[in-house]
């Protein structure tokens, strides 16, 4: 009782620490971004947002758009820049920031943007990437001409279109001005409060006709909204089948795999509020995402210790587990690792870089681990198969065994595949892969561990009083050679003789 109050107390402890970090990072993930930034910091980098293609027939409805305010309640003496790049002018920009001379660092970072981006006094023929901000109280940001483009309500607006392909368009604030009699870039040296409040959407804000799964969604993450909602359907009728299960058949196998489906399902629901409330503000609940990969983690890592205890036959073959210490440790080891790597692509990962979670050393660290426990999994389900002899039994092992693997291998391959698809497109992919193998692996468990089937091949059989002897009894070898002469009627007159 002490030990699962101190594993409670864990868990408990690592949702706190992990809904701090949903908030701390909330300026990143989010098509609504608000808050406030100090020029002394000289750079803010504020979101990284995927901006869909545009359709030539529908144009203005499919644009990308940025637009907000940007004000502060201090006078200033200079305009600082807010700067919306894509990529191409972007990383120049961003690798730049770090010089220890701000005023050499200006001049390098905008060394590129210059050439290109509209200004005034300088480049009336340029690019609209920039704006100088603060914004005036209450009034559009100087550069809004014609103020009729602004969206209403706000200071400044970006429409972006891009016939060509969707893109990553990098939004960021720094404390470098444009002297407009010379056109050099100097660093604002003044401490100065700004506040911002941004959107980012792909769609007209001005139109009420746009797309609710997909008007909010940097592109990277529009239509899984609708895959969240297609798996969320899928539990819910395989959750109560298995909770009938479960009622029916009280053995430690149907438990423990009864809590990893749970877990799922409650790992999906939040994720999937904190989706539709994004699709509705912007926003969403990052503490509820956070909680739901928590459990998802939670809820791979007990099915994976399932498949490890059923590959040494426990409860099938066995009464007792073989290297049981072994077993938990590597079982407690993967998960830790697992939370590792969650906690390293939320903190350590850098937004810019256009990689996921298995394409830095903690990821390739948890796919090696992952396939050592596959050939682990293999070695102790040929044992078993070696081991046993009734042919029911081995028929589950064969299957289980089929399933089990491609559950374990598929994670390798789907992380090679990741390395040529283009981060526009990578996060669907594998949310999708990933979703489709772990519901196809509990509605095969869930079919495999049926009471009606599973009663064949289990042992530990909690209700029953006399079964386990029973059971033993009918398999014993004069039973079964007598049931064919118990099947003929009975011959009354040798009995009479």
């Amino acid at each position: 009782m002490r030990q699962l109050r101190y594993n409670v107390h864990f868990v408990e402890r690592f949702l706190l620490i992990f809904t701090c970090i949903s908030v701390s990072l909330n300026t990143v993930n989010c098509a609504h971004i608000t808050g406030s930034w100090n020029t002394r910091d000289f750079f803010k980098f504020l979101i990284k947002f995927g901006i869909q293609k545009s359709s030539p027939h529908n144009h203005k409805e499919s644009f990308g758009y940025i637009f907000g305010n940007i004000s502060s309640n201090q006078n200033v003496s200079q305009l600082i820049t807010f700067a919306v790049l894509d990529r191409g002018y972007f990383l120049e920009y961003y690798d730049n920031r770090g010089l220890l001379n701000k005023e050499e660092a200006c001049e390098k970072m905008f060394n590129k943007i210059s050439t290109i981006a509209f200004d005034y006094d300088c480049f009336n023929q340029g690019e609209d990437f920039l704006r100088k901000v603060p914004c005036p109280k209450d009034e559009l940001c100087p550069e809004e001409n014609p103020p009729w483009n602004v969206v209403r309500g706000h200071q400044f607006t970006f429409a972006i279109e891009d016939l060509k392909q969707p893109r990553f368009w990098y939004v960021s604030l720094v404390s470098c001005y444009r002297d407009p009699g010379t056109c050099k870039w100097h660093h604002f040296t003044d401490e100065v409060e700004l506040l911002y409040d941004i959107w980012l959407v792909n769609g007209n804000p001005n139109q009420s006709t746009h797309n609710p799964l997909s008007y909010q969604f940097s592109f990277d993450r529009q239509d899984t909204l609708e895959l969240y909602l297609v798996f969320f359907v899928c539990y819910v009728v395989l959750l109560p089948l298995q909770v009938y299960a479960v009622t029916r058949q009280r053995h430690p196998v149907t438990r423990l795999f009864t809590a990893s489906l749970i877990l799922e399902f409650l790992a999906l629901s939040f994720i999937l509020i904190h989706v539709i409330k994004f699709a509705l503000d912007g926003v969403g609940v990052p503490q509820m995402e956070v909680a739901g990969d928590i459990l998802d983690i939670l809820s791979r890592t007990t099915f994976m210790l399932l498949l490890l205890l059923l590959a040494k036959g426990w409860a099938v073959t066995r009464l007792e587990l073989t290297y049981k210490p072994l077993v938990f440790l590597t079982w407690i080891l993967y998960g830790v690792v697992h939370i590792l790597l969650y906690v390293w692509n939320m903190t350590e990962v850098d937004i810019i870089d256009d990689i996921d979670e298995y394409q830095t050393w903690p990821g390739w660290l948890i796919i090696v681990f992952r396939t050592l426990i596959m050939v682990w999994f293999l070695f102790e389900l040929r044992n078993t198969m070696l081991y046993e002899h009734n042919s029911q039994k081995l028929n589950f092992f064969l299957h289980f065994g089929a399933s089990a693997l491609v559950w374990f291998i598929y994670l390798p391959i789907i992380a090679l595949i990741a390395l040529q698809v283009s981060a526009l497109w990578r996060f669907k992919l594998l949310l999708g892969i990933t979703y489709s193998a772990d519901c196809l692996a509990y509605c095969i468990m869930t079919h495999l561990l049926w009471p009606a089937r599973s009663e064949q091949y289990f042992l530990l059989a909690e209700d029953a009083d006399l079964g386990d002897e029973l059971d033993e009894f009918n398999e014993a070898p004069h039973i079964i050679n007598n049931y064919t002469r118990l099947a003929e009627p009975p011959d009354f007159a040798k009995v009479i003789t």
